[in-house]
């Protein structure tokens, strides 16, 4: 897809910081609100990624029945467009005297799980400044992860695709690096994801995308999806943990539940069970899949089934079969 021209980009810029001026005259959580009746309407109007979440969803949970499954869907729609509303009240909300208020960290890991982990041991993980690698998914508020560890002096580095539109991409941008996140990905920055680490850093991922016919095919609610390599290979070449977690909207309101669903460490790769898996790299990458897929199911409707995480197709597939995560 084609750039806009420059009249349109800052057409597209003003209508949108206009709207963002108009929702601050109001609380968020009453904008939460709207987003919600936008996000219905927008699933009841927009056949295309309708359909694409419910094929999505009865892929995922055969044994749901439809109209559970179709609300999940439309949860889903309500949740995306909240997620507009949660990046314009970011920076007017969570700083350093009152993100306890919003962002709440979950002490517990949810079982089942290998064996029992949390936040305190992230956090421990992040001082010791022997670098690491945090992932997250289409799920929940995943800005919020970066901004309040950002906020509570953790210097991190994150992955983020620019918008095609540059004021906007530069608007977003301000927001997400006012508490001093690092956006790897912004026109004009040279440092790279293997500076981060050789520096001992905080590197960052959304680890849900399509990989493409290169990627590396893992389960993932029970179908094979092409997953990116460059995690994983990040991980063994530099000898660094990998945190799996989320930030879980609570009770439809501009507030998280931040938590630690799986933490790989070195040592669990370099044992990884043969039997279950081909080789490191697909231990790792089929483990944090599985970690992702785990805290989804605690609430599926903040997962953003709209996107086409099961696009590209193994070309040795044989229809109902799937390799297990042991």
């Amino acid at each position: 897809m084609g750039q806009s021209g420059p009249l349109v980009n800052f057409s597209q810029y003003v209508g949108a910081r206009t709207a963002a001026a108009l929702m601050g005259l109001f609380p968020v959580n009453a904008n939460l609100g709207t987003a919600r009746a936008v996000g219905s309407l927008m699933y009841h109007i927009d056949k295309k990624h309708r359909k694409r979440a419910l094929e999505n969803l009865r892929a995922s949970f055969p044994g749901k029945k439809e109209d559970e499954l179709k609300e999940i869907a439309e949860r889903s729609m309500q949740h995306f467009i909240g997620l507009v509303m949660d990046i314009l009240f970011t920076t007017r909300m969570i700083h350093i005297e009152t993100w306890h208020h919003y962002v709440h960290f979950n002490p517990r890991l949810p079982l089942p799980a290998p064996p029992p982990k949390n936040i305190a041991d992230s956090l421990r993980l992040m001082i010791r400044g022997r670098g690491c690698i945090m992932l997250t998914a289409h799920y929940g508020n995943w800005e919020i992860l970066g901004y309040a560890l950002a906020t509570l002096g953790f210097e991190t580095y994150s992955i983020a695709r620019p918008i095609d539109n540059p004021l906007i991409d530069s608007w977003l941008l301000d927001v997400r690096e006012n508490r001093g996140q690092i956006i790897l990905s912004k026109r004009g920055v040279t440092t790279t994801a293997l500076d981060v680490l050789e520096k001992k850093g905080v590197l960052g991922f959304i680890a849900d995308q399509n990989a493409g016919p290169k990627g590396l095919f893992v389960p993932f609610f029970g179908r094979l999806a092409s997953t990116y390599k460059s995690i994983g290979l990040l991980a063994i070449q530099h000898n660094v943990p990998i945190l799996i977690g989320y930030a879980r909207r609570r009770n439809d309101r501009f507030e998280f539940d931040v938590g630690v669903q799986d933490i790989i460490y070195p040592e669990d790769w370099q044992r990884f069970p043969r039997d279950h898996y081909t080789d490191e790299l697909h231990y790792v990458t089929a483990r944090y899949t599985k970690a992702i897929e785990d805290f989804v199911r605690d609430d599926p409707s903040q997962y953003l089934w709209i996107h086409r995480r099961w696009k590209t197709r193994p070309k040795t597939e044989t229809p109902g079969t799937v390799q297990g995560v042991g």
